[in-house]
């Protein structure tokens, strides 16, 4: 039996699946899986507002779910999908997991880890893919936020 690849696209709509749980449970509508093998491992969503906690993104709980399911704390055959760019916080837990790729949708233009610093903040070995539908994935926040200005 042949292994079918998927791409990062199939796999960024599996992120954002998350996204829009996020939204439905009025949290901040961020999505994330980590793959390996070809194999979603992990799935979440920002959690900050039902646990009170500034720490809760989607990127934190998908890194911690996966490796909680691998049984370590390098994640160096996994790649990350989320659906915003990550914050500087995500993005030194992401280096720290070493994820062999990072894919993220839409930039945050006002915390994501690029704009904050000048030198890369992930791993060195860390692939960065970014704009994987992006417009989906921007399009969910611009939602999410005009609702909670109405």
């Amino acid at each position: 039996m042949e292994l079918s690849v998927f791409s990062d696209e199939h796999f960024m709509r599996e992120a954002f699946k998350e996204a829009q749980r996020a939204f439905d449970a009025d949290e901040i509508p961020v999505g994330a899986i980590v793959v390996c093998n070809n194999k979603i491992i992990a799935r979440a969503h920002n959690l900050t507002e039902r646990l009170n906690d500034v720490t809760a993104h989607a990127e934190m709980q998908a890194i911690t779910s996966a490796a909680n399911y691998l049984g370590g704390k390098y994640l160096n055959e996994c790649t990350l999908y989320v659906t915003l760019e990550p914050c500087v916080m995500c993005a030194g837990a992401i280096a720290w997991a070493q994820f062999a790729k990072l894919v993220f949708g839409a930039s945050d233009t006002k915390k994501g880890f690029h704009l904050v610093s000048e030198r890369n903040l992930l791993h060195p070995k860390t692939e960065v893919i970014s704009g994987v539908l992006k417009e989906e994935c921007g399009d969910i926040m611009k939602l999410f936020f005009q609702k909670r200005r109405n």
